[in-house]
């Protein structure tokens, strides 16, 4: 008769990503819903994985297979889970690449829409850029040969070593995003930044766009925003490289959007540690918050497409609710006005309803 061992597995790591667009109620941000019933509800129908893959990467897998563990996507992100048994090596790294599979995602989300060639490339953003690559101008000693770097503009790394807590006890949350930044005169479009104890968002491109005040800054989570993406170091004497983004390495999908950088001991009493001095996993649940695009609703008459006067404050698009008083737009129906003198210039991003 065979011998049955069970072995018992505790989830170490559970990532969760959230786009707000699939659970704000119009106006009220998801973390605001009051009837808890309805949040469950919201959660249960949402999967991110209709929009955003993720892949960990192959010393990240390598990592996981070493402890016996596995890696899952689920429907709120994806998880890690070892062996009740399992150390882990404190200087280890658990890498992830995020990649966007939906076809509409850069139509209801903040800041991620391609302009290459038009983005600053001094200026954090999220706006996804080509591969660029650089050649080391020193020949390697070793081989005789010339080392060549590839390099993303504008890639986010989200991290449980930059990320930041709020509240505490069971209402403690753990962000992979840095704090937001306050606000800068390169700051592009949607750029998401600090006035005094508000979250405020550039309603369009430097120079002097106006900020967009959203609300106390407590009210909501913290978005992925473009402070998420670190500076590059070049080469000494290269040149070509972007300011800000990360380096591709051998087994970085081409199309990454984000890389999720995860540490197990950030340092002593961290809330962000997912396993102790000695190696003993401790689960951690680490959210990862998408903001939905704000446009300006503009109505026009159906019937002579004539413009019905309304107000220009811009309104987050939603798949629940409604943030207007009128006809909300369709989420595919978003257009970047552009700036008469400086046509690579976007002044805000509109949506247009005729009724």
């Amino acid at each position: 008769m065979g011998e049955l061992v069970r072995i018992g597995y505790t989830r170490v790591l559970d990532v969760r990503v959230l786009h707000h667009f699939w659970l704000d109620e119009g106006p009220t941000d998801f973390d605001r819903i009051s009837d808890p019933v309805k949040k469950d509800a919201r959660l249960l129908t949402y999967d991110v994985r209709r929009l955003l893959s993720f892949v960990p990467s192959v010393a990240t897998s390598a990592t996981i297979s070493g402890l016996r563990g596995f890696f899952r996507t689920t429907g709120l992100g994806f998880l890690v889970a070892v062996p009740d048994d399992a150390t882990l090596a404190i200087d280890s790294t658990f890498e992830f690449f995020v990649a966007v599979v939906a076809p509409d995602y850069a139509s209801y989300t903040a800041q991620p829409l391609a302009r290459p060639g038009i983005t600053d490339p001094t200026a954090r953003s999220l706006s996804p850029q080509p591969t660029v690559t650089v050649i080391e101008p020193p020949t390697d000693p070793v081989t005789g040969s010339q080392r060549v770097h590839r390099y993303k503009a504008n890639v986010p790394v989200l991290s449980n070593t930059t990320g930041v807590a709020r509240g505490s006890g069971e209402a403690e949350r753990l962000y992979l995003s840095t704090d937001y930044p306050s606000a800068a005169a390169a700051d592009p479009v949607e750029a998401l930044v600090v006035v005094g104890d508000d979250l405020g968002q550039r309603v369009g491109d430097p120079p002097d766009a106006p900020i967009n005040v959203l609300g106390a800054r407590t009210d909501f989570p913290i978005f992925v925003h473009q402070g998420d993406v670190p500076a590059i170091s070049p080469p000494p004497g290269s040149s070509g490289a972007p300011a800000f983004g990360i380096e591709l390495t051998a087994d970085a999908p081409p199309d990454v959007c984000a890389v999720i950088r995860l540490v197990p001991v950030r340092s002593a009493g961290s809330p962000f540690n997912f396993a102790d001095q000695d190696g003993t996993p401790r689960p951690r649940v680490f959210e990862v918050h998408l903001q939905n695009r704000r446009t300006t609703w503009r109505y026009f008459r159906r019937s002579d497409g004539q413009p019905i006067p309304t107000a220009t404050e811009p309104l987050p698009l939603t798949h629940f609710g409604n943030a207007g008083t009128k006809q909300k737009p369709s989420s595919a129906a978003v257009t970047a006005e552009l700036d008469n003198q400086n046509p690579s210039r976007i002044t805000r991003y509109v949506s247009d309803i005729f009724v």
